[in-house]
């Protein structure tokens, strides 16, 4: 796994820690709602990001 995006809204990065949950710079989890989009678990609030990929996605 360990794939990381940066998140516009904070301006910071994150990695990833399963397929869909990562973890911010600042201890924050994720959730994958989108490939360019993600919630901030502890707030609520959508964040966009710069790209989280389902590897599973047929093309």
């Amino acid at each position: 796994m360990s794939k990381h995006f940066f998140d516009y809204d904070d301006g910071d990065f994150a990695y990833t820690v399963s397929d869909n949950m990562a973890i911010d710079s600042d201890g924050n989890m994720m959730m994958r709602m989108g490939d360019n989009m993600a919630m901030d678990m502890d707030s609520g609030e959508l964040h966009v990001i710069s790209s989280w990929d389902d590897e599973d996605e047929d093309d």
